[in-house]
């Protein structure tokens, strides 16, 4: 029953992007981000009880919250970066390189936390950065042609793919923080039940969210939000929560060594409805890098 849960997690992370990406073409991506963690707080709470897992904060160490906290902390900023680099940049390429996490995670924990690596999980770290440098590199007669379609002769194919890509930025640094949050949440969980670790990050990621939103003077934006795209902001929160619930219920039940990896073909998903929803297309070379990923995230599952 568990890999029902665990597919069902990569279904729900899958679908929570292109919600996402639906709520935020005019709504700033900050305020949308403060939004639906407001939801995915909610569900996150719903879980700590529903498991019974409420430990009374007088119990926990100051090593762990501290921990927790860090933990919070990072995965504000990789979700303010990932929704930043969602409203930039197609859905096709953000989300490969958000998914690299998984290799920045085996080497910070291989460096940090000494944890072996065999050598089917160094061929499936090369699968997964070979495949992302796949999807998301286009040759550099590409942007000089770019350049050359825009009469901006002087600019030049690097100085253009700067200039337009930026999301690319954000990206990299959602996956660089998602890692971290993987890192420190591991090690602020040892003496706490997951559910609740889970709920208490998130209170972190309410309040920075909302700290940014005041900090760039967005909060006025509230009230001009497009009914249709705060639909699909909140309906993102909820995919997220049905996304965590079922994550945390596969890892109650199944060994995580092969659920985690389950859930990051989540990837697969979000392709198949960016294509139907807004018509992203893969080129050949995406669709080999998308192999890659997928392979290399199987083999991490299965060896």
């Amino acid at each position: 029953m568990w890999i029902l849960y665990a597919i069902g997690s990569a279904f729900f992370a899958g679908v929570t992007s292109v919600l996402a990406k639906c709520g935020i073409k005019k709504t700033n991506s900050d305020v949308a981000t403060a939004i639906r963690t407001v939801v995915v707080l909610l569900f996150s709470w719903l879980m700590v009880f529903l498991t019974k897992a409420y430990i009374p904060f007088s119990e926990l160490s100051g090593r762990t919250i501290c921990l927790l906290i860090l933990s919070g902390l990072a995965t504000g900023a990789s979700w303010l970066c990932y929704f930043r680099a969602l409203q930039l940049g197609d859905m096709n390429k953000v989300v490969p390189i958000d998914k690299s996490s998984t290799v920045l995670t085996i080497v910070i924990a291989l460096v940090f936390l000494h944890e072996g690596i065999s050598w089917a999980k160094g061929i499936s770290v090369v699968l997964i950065g070979l495949g992302t440098l796949l999807m998301i590199t286009k040759k550099e007669g590409a942007y000089k042609q770019e350049a050359l379609e825009e009469g901006d002769l002087e600019i030049g194919g690097f100085k253009l793919w700067c200039r337009k890509n930026s999301w690319a930025v954000y990206a990299v640094l959602s996956a660089v923080f998602a890692s971290l949050t993987a890192i420190l949440g591991k090690l602020g969980m040892t003496d706490i039940p997951s559910n609740l670790g889970t709920a208490i990050r998130t209170m972190v990621v309410l309040g920075m969210a909302w700290i940014m939103v005041f900090l760039t003077g967005k909060q006025g934006e509230l009230k001009g939000i497009a009914k249709r795209e705060l639909v699909f902001i909140l309906l993102s929160g909820v995919a997220t929560g049905a996304s965590w619930l079922c994550y945390y219920r596969a890892l109650q039940e199944g060994p995580a060594s092969v659920v985690v990896p389950i859930d990051k073909l989540s990837l697969l998903v979000t392709i198949a409805f960016s294509g139907i929803v807004f018509h992203e297309r893969l080129t050949k070379k995406a669709t080999l890098g998308l192999i890659f990923i997928t392979l290399g995230t199987i083999m991490l599952a299965v060896l």
